[in-house]
């Protein structure tokens, strides 16, 4: 019984470790076409007796304003070009603040972010957290910078129902994403802690006082994938 358990949990064990590979060198090419996070929330609208609503609109990172690939940076990783995947000295910044009763920043990169939106569910479980540094270390060995960011702009959420950078632009500013000025990068990155909260156009103060801080640090990011 002992035999038939460990073959049966090494069968297992091999087998996402294969199937997830291919997945990740799939999506190095194949847009992605949706993500569980949309699937989670078309399913809370539908238990919330609301209209189901989804826009994503994927498009290739050169129809995505380098001013939004930028703003992203200096919001969310300022350290995404030269890093592996992980920042630990954000993640150590984050855990010592947790433990001073701070406003907790939250550690995760780009690629942190990309591995979880893509592969995976919403959560804080540590069996969560271990498979998101697994698909962060595939992605991060298996695709380039710029395809990180590609996936991660096209992929993440940026409104109530509105996905990617693309479908942002067409709901906050009715036009194509490739058109973005600074200051609407700036005010799309601005809300991510929380799009379906935050506004980028009629802003609150705290909103504006990101959208300012990120558009002046915009200037000081270098793409260099």
């Amino acid at each position: 019984m002992f035999k038939k358990i460990k073959r049966i949990i090494f069968k297992t064990f091999l087998w996402f470790n294969i199937i997830s590979v291919l997945l990740v060198l799939f999506f190095k090419f194949v847009p992605v076409p949706f993500t569980p996070l949309m699937a989670i929330r078309a399913i809370e609208q539908k238990m919330d007796g609301k209209e189901m609503r989804s826009s994503h609109d994927w498009v290739p990172i050169e129809e995505i304003s380098t001013n939004l690939q930028k703003a992203v940076i200096a919001s969310e990783d300022g350290n995404f070009i030269t890093h592996n995947g992980f920042d630990f000295k954000a993640i150590q910044k984050a855990m010592e603040n947790n433990e001073n009763g701070k406003k907790l920043k939250g550690g995760s990169t780009i690629s942190q972010q990309t591995a979880k939106n893509v592969f995976l569910w919403q959560g804080r479980s540590y069996f969560r957290k271990g498979l998101e540094a697994y698909y962060t270390v595939l992605i991060e060995l298996i695709w380039s910078k710029e395809r990180i960011m590609e996936v991660y702009l096209n992929s993440i959420e940026m409104g109530d129902g509105v996905y990617g950078a693309q479908a942002a632009s067409k709901h906050w500013y009715h036009k194509d994403a490739k058109t973005l000025s600074r200051n609407e990068a700036a005010g799309i990155a601005a809300i991510l802690p929380n799009p379906r909260k935050f506004n980028p156009v009629n802003s609150s103060r705290y909103i504006s006082r990101r959208k300012a801080k990120i558009s002046k640090y915009i200037g000081y990011v270098t793409l260099d994938y």
